[in-house]
């Protein structure tokens, strides 16, 4: 079993997080925290906007531990995916000493938040079906990696990550494996969540963005040991996650029904949009998606981009990253609206 407290950064472990007046009393005759008394220019007593928010994140954490089946104690709520990758980075990764790996293509924000925080980053290859060579990962010099990013499904390739490939690596690495699953409900809710008990260097990272249809809201949380929620929630900010997004989110998990009717109509028009891509001569592959989106291939990606953009047709050209000459990705839209970028698309080409 992994020793997970040696390998957190020295600082972290001796911080002694901020207490913030929330964390000690959220209930009671409230004059404590400098906050208006006298109410919100919004009124909305449900909301009580003119109190801070609860920092340990309780009916949230309660409320998704319940939908998912888990301990609460294995949650941690942050702004986006983006602030655990940030706040994970932190945790683990001495800036100058230790590095991080990711597996090309994928998203980009890992290297970014790396590259702000002084955490140099190993890049490799994922293989020409776009998974990961295990074994010859292995045998690279990985003392000095204490983080690895895994996408799964991952983004802009649409492919989920073979399972038996990542519970490998975290048996073998002496560091974090972070599997970003903000596509996941596209492919399989359940995808190694029943692994984190197994594995507590496992931390899975999940977002309200996609499926749940809450991009603005700008919600996601991880789930991961215990121990390493505990040092999540030490160096958060106090009040990450505002009143009115933990509305939003707590509101959206009693409408389980509509996000898995959306589900379905996505799903539904990811197979026409792979069916009418692939009916169109000039592209030359359009790959598998387990995801919301559509990766595909064409000559002169540069100007067909550009002139669907002239055409009001907003897609994103992922020419530019490895191993990726001549790809287009395309977000799977209503039935309208996929009909009409078909419609665009075979005129362009």
């Amino acid at each position: 079993m992994i020793d997970l407290e040696k390998l957190v950064r020295p600082n972290i472990l001796k911080l002694k997080p901020y207490t913030s007046a929330r964390s000690q009393h959220l209930n009671g005759l409230l004059l404590d925290a400098n906050e208006n008394a006298f109410g919100s220019v919004i009124e909305d007593d449900n909301l009580e906007l003119n109190r801070y928010p609860d920092p340990t994140q309780i009916k949230l954490r309660q409320s998704i531990g319940d939908y998912l089946n888990i301990n609460q104690d294995s949650i941690f709520c942050g702004v986006g995916s983006d602030e655990i990758i940030e706040l994970l980075i932190r945790i683990f990764c001495e800036p100058g000493k230790d590095k991080a790996a990711i597996f090309e293509p994928t998203y980009g924000m890992y290297k970014v938040v790396c590259d702000i925080q002084g955490v140099d980053t190993k890049s490799f290859e994922l293989d020409n079906n776009f998974q990961i060579n295990v074994d010859q990962f292995l045998i690279q010099e990985l003392e000095s990696i204490k983080i690895i990013f895994i996408c799964s499904p991952n983004n802009p390739t649409a492919n989920f990550i073979n399972k038996k490939d990542i519970i490998h690596l975290s048996e073998k690495i002496n560091g974090i494996v972070v599997i970003d699953q903000a596509y996941i409900d596209f492919f399989d809710e359940r995808e190694l969540l029943d692994e984190i008990n197994n594995h507590s260097n496992i931390v899975l990272l999940r977002t309200f963005s996609k499926a749940w249809g809450l991009a603005g809201a700008r919600f996601g949380f991880a789930v991961a040991d215990s121990f390493i929620v505990k040092l999540l929630m030490n160096i958060k900010s106090p009040y990450n996650i505002n009143k009115l997004t933990e509305n939003i989110v707590l509101r959206s998990l009693k409408k389980i029904d509509r996000k898995n009717d959306i589900l379905v109509k996505i799903k539904i028009e990811r197979d026409y949009l792979t069916e009418e891509l692939r009916s169109i001569n000039g592209i030359k592959n359009v790959y598998t998606s387990d995801a919301n989106f559509i990766l595909f291939k064409v000559d002169n990606a540069d100007k067909i981009h550009e002139k669907l953009i002239n055409k009001g047709i907003i897609i994103r050209n992922r020419s530019n990253q490895l191993n990726l000459e001549g790809c287009l990705r395309v977000t799977v839209g209503t039935h309208e609206q996929n009909q009409k970028f078909i419609k665009e698309l075979r005129a362009v080409l």
